[in-house]
């Protein structure tokens, strides 16, 4: 593995109130944004074309569409061609996929199985009210990657080896492009997603559960692979 793929970055989520930022930020769409967004990347719930375009023009340094590209995968493709395609992104909540099991009557004459849904674990994008699309996350963010996003934001919650193996498996495929950050586990241990789930870029939620002590701790455990905290 060669220098460049083993640096780690780690990107604050900011509180809208804030701003304006010295330094790159994530913060969710909402009212309450600061008017300067110099440096923040928003990620949209459910907005589309109209809100990214406004938010550009207050001089956000990246939209990140969510259910709103879900729907209409070809908003990417039109926003990328009008804005320039690094600024221009993905959020991408996710959860287990769930399998579901049917008797197989039709496979074989001689004898009936049952047959999982999905031959493989995986994660599955969530609509912005949480609830399931049926869309496997690993190949959503490929097709929007291709489409011209320069980035995606994966929101999930690691549970177990099998989460950290996903993990792993995305940042294999997707390189330096793929950040990750909890979904609802706000306060989750981040070190087995670096180690294990070979994660090279996070967004740290803004709670007291990383203060600036937690951060330090964080960055002495993955020097000297870190490349920056902002």
């Amino acid at each position: 593995m060669n220098e460049s793929t083993t640096k780690i970055t780690l990107r604050r989520w900011a509180n809208p109130e804030g701003g304006p930022f010295a330094e790159p930020v994530f913060i969710f769409d909402g009212d309450d944004l600061p008017e300067d967004l110099t440096h923040v990347s928003v990620a949209l719930r459910a907005a589309g074309r109209e809100r990214a375009r406004e938010l550009m023009a207050r001089g956000a340094a990246r939209v990140l569409l969510g259910e709103a590209a879900l729907l209409d995968s070809s908003l990417i493709e039109i926003l990328s061609r009008e804005l320039g395609a690094a600024k221009v992104g993905v959020w991408v909540p996710a959860r287990r996929l769930e399998v579901n099991w049917a008797l197989d009557i039709t496979s074989n004459a001689d004898f009936r199985c049952v047959t999982p849904s999905c031959a493989r674990p995986a994660w599955e994008v969530l609509k912005s009210d949480g609830s399931r699309s049926g869309t496997e996350a690993g190949w959503w963010l490929g097709q929007m990657l291709e489409r011209g996003a320069s980035l995606a934001l994966l929101g999930v919650d690691i549970a177990d080896d099998t989460d950290l193996n996903l993990c792993a498996e995305l940042v294999e495929q997707f390189g330096t492009r793929l950040w990750l950050t909890p979904l609802a586990d706000l306060d989750a241990d981040l070190l087995p997603w670096v180690r294990y789930g070979q994660a090279r870029n996070l967004a740290i939620p803004d709670i007291e559960h990383y203060d600036e002590a937690a951060l330090t701790a964080l960055r002495q455990a993955l020097e000297p692979a870190i490349e920056a905290v902002a």
